[in-house]
C-alpha cells in the first residue's frame, strides 16, 4: 500500500484548538405588594400609606439548562457508518464553560479514506438569544438549504475546497431547538483519487448525525 502525505490543511485539521465561551444571564423579579383595603380607613391616603408596586418582569424560562454529553449524542453505529476506523467514544474538545458549549470530534483514515465530524451543543440565555445567534449564522452561509422537521429551524450546506489537488468537501447543519443550538459539522477526503464524497453522501450523513444530536438534546429537556 503506498503512503500519502495528508495536505497541509487537513494535517492541521487533525489538531483543532477550540477556544469557546459562552455567556448567560437571568432576569429576577419581586412579587407585588398590594395595599389593604378597609371601610374604616379614609378614603384618601398620604403618602406613607401608599405601598409601592415593584416593576413586573416575567422570568425567562430556559428548556434546556445545559449541554448534554456530546460524545454520548450519537449512537456507536452512526459513528462507524459515517467515520468509518474511529473511536466511537469520541474526544471532546476543552470548554471554557462545559455547561453552555461542549464539542465531540471523531476522526480517523482508513485505507485512502478520511473522515471528520464534529458535533456541538450551544445553550443559550433565551430562544431569543438562539434564535439570533441561529440567524447570525445562517446569514454567513451561502447556498444549502433548510432542513425539515429538525427542531424548531434547521440548515444545512455543503461546500468543496481544493489544496495542493486534494478535494476535500464538507457539509454543516446548524438547527435551533427552543434555547439551544446543534451544530454538525461532517467532511472527508480520498487521498487516493484525490477526489471529495459527493455531495449528497455528505450532506446525508451530517444530517443524520444532527437528528441524533437534536434527539439526545431534548432527552435533558426538564
Amino acid at each position: 500500500m503506498r503512503s500519502f502525505p495528508l495536505p497541509i490543511a487537513l494535517t492541521a485539521r487533525l489538531s483543532p484548538v477550540v477556544v469557546l465561551a459562552a455567556a448567560g444571564w437571568a432576569l429576577s423579579s419581586g412579587p407585588l405588594a398590594t395595599p389593604e383595603a378597609s371601610e374604616d380607613k379614609p378614603t384618601g391616603k398620604t403618602a406613607s400609606q401608599q405601598s409601592p408596586t415593584a416593576p413586573s418582569e416575567t422570568q425567562a424560562v430556559k428548556t434546556y439548562a445545559a449541554s448534554p454529553e456530546p460524545c454520548a449524542s450519537l449512537s456507536a453505529k452512526t459513528v462507524k457508518s459515517l467515520v468509518p476506523g474511529a473511536k466511537t467514544a469520541g474526544k471532546e474538545i476543552p470548554s471554557t464553560d462545559s455547561d453552555l458549549r461542549r464539542t465531540c470530534s471523531w476522526n480517523a483514515l482508513k485505507g485512502y479514506d478520511y473522515r471528520w465530524l464534529d458535533v456541538s451543543f450551544e445553550v443559550l440565555a433565551s430562544d431569543e438569544a438562539a434564535e439570533k445567534s441561529y440567524d447570525g449564522r445562517l446569514a454567513e452561509k451561502s447556498g444549502g438549504g433548510a432542513v425539515p422537521g429538525l427542531g424548531d429551524a434547521a440548515y444545512s450546506v455543503v461546500n468543496l475546497t481544493t489544496e495542493d489537488k486534494q478535494d476535500t468537501r464538507e457539509g454543516v447543519v446548524v438547527a435551533r431547538a427552543a434555547n439551544a443550538l446543534v451544530i454538525v459539522t461532517y467532511n472527508g477526503s480520498d487521498f487516493e483519487s484525490k477526489k471529495a464524497p459527493s455531495s449528497e453522501e455528505i450532506n446525508k450523513g451530517a444530517i443524520k448525525a444532527a437528528k441524533e444530536a437534536v434527539a439526545a438534546l431534548q432527552k435533558t429537556q426538564g
